[in-house]
């Protein structure tokens, strides 16, 4: 009786569900097949029971359903297909359309075996998810992305443009934010953009010429004898060719926006690298390591102890904004040096007429045959997305521009130390008495 109940049970739960559930066996028959498939399809579970899926629904894609199914039964495992892989299994109306609606309905499909005592699979149950709404959302929601990032990329152009602003936003602390976002830019970046390219036009033009071809053969295809179109016919339907045919030129189209993103966030990052700007200042450099510090907290607290051990030289003429950026370059980078959890050393001095600044780490090391090539744009020692290999090339670049020098010293296993050595008049400022006035205030 309990038995007997049970079984009532799940029939009345399977009919009632708003899911399409149905099921085949190793021939592919149809032994079940629920309320929602037969109000989609309008063909009753009596009518089709025992009858084959693919005589039945010939507009099912047939070859690549009866992979599907057949590794179910030969694995044992279910499967899964969502909307975004294959948009529909059945073409059946969606029963609960919004605005701007879809031709039918967009399904998620899971395939599911069902065993016998002995664990072989009987039958394989297809459940058919209409997630149509859900689906328009997602599609919507990624088109109001793709407005977004188009206008942030208008304005991004707009700001490169305006040199003023641009040297407004290289002395602020926005620039830190933006700085720590370049530096968490994924290693990927080192791939070789432009091989890439020249690989993609050269797949898309020869796809093109391939479909240019297949054009004019099946223009011709019914003049060839009756066994061969037939031949050709199943090979077609067998690899579904139509779906294919469309699947490359989508499959380009994603491979190139994705490339053309990829050079975007390098000419955005080369823009970033660009320092030959105005605004120098007299500037106290503990000051701006203290700065920096606090712009990264966030990044470092959880991975180093921070030790300062300032020798209060004096002040230095300099574009802050700038020297803010190296110093919080080579802190992130040192951060990102240390297996588990280290600790990081920041001292300044004084040396002659400069004054330097040394980011020390008790890190994993950089081995000698690296080190003649760490200011090189896009070389990292870093593992895949801990670093760009931009960084220290721009910190080269900017001390450079201030006279100075960068240096490092290294041993694997024990840390590096990078050197920054800047001279403490530029006579940017010019011989005024603002600049001798705060080189005589005590330090």
């Amino acid at each position: 009786m309990n038995d007997e109940y049970n079984t009532i049970l799940a029939d009345f739960i399977v009919e009632r569900l708003e899911l399409g559930v149905f099921a085949v066996d190793a021939q592919f028959n149809i032994v079940l097949w629920n309320r929602f498939m037969h109000t989609h399809s309008g063909k009753s579970a009596q009518s089709l029971k025992g009858s084959n899926l693919f005589t039945t629904f010939p507009e099912l894609p047939e070859s690549w359903l009866k992979r599907k199914i057949e590794s179910v039964f030969a694995l044992g495992n279910y499967a899964f297909t969502s909307w975004e892989q294959r948009a529909y299994l059945f073409r059946f109306k969606h029963n609960r359309p919004i605005t701007g609606g879809v031709e039918a309905m967009l399904q998620n499909c899971t395939f599911l075996p069902l065993k016998d005592e002995k664990g072989k699979v009987e039958f394989v149950v297809i459940t058919l998810q209409d997630c149509t709404d859900n689906a328009l959302i997602q599609q919507r929601l990624a088109e109001a992305i793709t407005i977004s990032d188009e206008e942030r990329r208008k304005q991004q152009e707009l700001i490169v443009k305006l040199e003023d602003a641009k040297n407004q936003l290289f002395q602020s602390e926005k620039l830190a934010s933006i700085g720590q976002l370049a530096a968490g830019v994924a290693h990927e970046i080192n791939n070789p953009i432009g091989f890439v390219n020249s690989n993609l036009g050269t797949l898309e033009r020869n796809v093109t010429d391939l479909m240019k071809l297949m054009a004019v053969f099946e223009s011709k295809e019914a003049e060839l004898p009756e066994a061969a179109q037939q031949e050709l016919s199943k090979i077609k339907k067998d690899i579904d060719f139509e779906y294919v045919k469309e699947d490359l030129a989508a499959l380009i189209n994603e491979s190139k926006e994705g490339l053309g993103h990829v050079r975007r966030i390098v000419a955005d990052l080369k823009d970033f690298s660009r320092v030959d700007q105005s605004g120098w200042q007299i500037a106290d450099l503990e000051k701006c390591i203290d700065t920096t510090l606090n712009v990264v907290s966030n990044e470092i607290r959880y991975k180093a102890t921070v030790v300062k051990e300032y020798g209060h030289p004096p002040l230095v003429e300099c574009v802050p904004g700038q020297i803010n950026q190296v110093l919080m370059n080579l802190v992130v980078n040192a951060s990102q040096a240390f297996p588990e959890r280290g600790q990081i050393t920041l001292r300044t001095g004084e040396e002659g007429m400069y004054v330097w600044i040394e980011v020390q780490d008790d890190g994993v090391g950089i081995p000698s045959e690296n080190l003649q090539r760490i200011f090189e744009p896009f070389f990292t020692t870093k593992p895949v997305g801990t670093g760009t290999g931009l960084g220290l090339s721009v910190c080269y670049n900017i001390v450079r521009k201030h006279e100075g020098e960068l240096t490092v010293r290294s041993e694997v296993g024990k840390g590096s130390c990078f050197r920054i050595l800047l001279p403490i008049f530029h006579g940017k400022m010019g011989e005024s008495e603002e600049l001798e006035a705060a080189h005589s205030v005590p330090q």
